[in-house]
């Protein structure tokens, strides 16, 4: 019963997405045929609120729920890790037409293609398990 309000923020989240087409295999196509703004808007707007939001928890020193201080490491900036995992998830969702939040709202709307597509991420998540401690990171 404590992880109600979990399910219910999920729902919400879902929801929004749906509305706001984000999930839509035609804008995210749009996207990447770099035919329309609207799925840069919804990430940038999500990347400018991110950093408003972290900048106000560092300089006011805000406390978690639990009263615990929430730490925020500084980033290391080593391109060539992220250049690579950038083109690596945005290889993957191009070719799923979904990242992996939406997989399972795409499933909640009906969309059970979605089901080989969440099985081909835990595949790829265990994968990476298993080789974590051979990578480079």
């Amino acid at each position: 019963m404590k992880y109600i309000k979990f399910l219910l923020v999920g729902i919400f989240f879902g929801i929004v997405l749906v509305k706001s087409e984000a999930v839509s295999w035609y804008r995210i196509y749009e996207m990447f045929k770099f035919q329309s703004f609207h799925m840069y808007g919804i990430i940038g707007s999500a990347v400018v609120i991110g950093i408003i939001g972290i900048t106000i928890i560092k300089k006011k020193n805000i406390k978690s729920i639990s009263g615990d201080t929430i730490k925020i490491p500084n980033k290391d900036l080593g391109w060539k890790r992220y250049l690579f995992g950038g083109t690596l998830f945005g290889l993957g969702w191009a070719l799923a037409g979904a990242c992996p939040g939406p997989m399972y709202i795409l499933l909640g709307t009906g969309v059970f293609s979605m089901l080989i597509v969440i099985a081909a991420a835990m595949l790829g998540t265990f994968i990476y398990g298993l080789l974590k401690n051979k990578l480079p990171h």
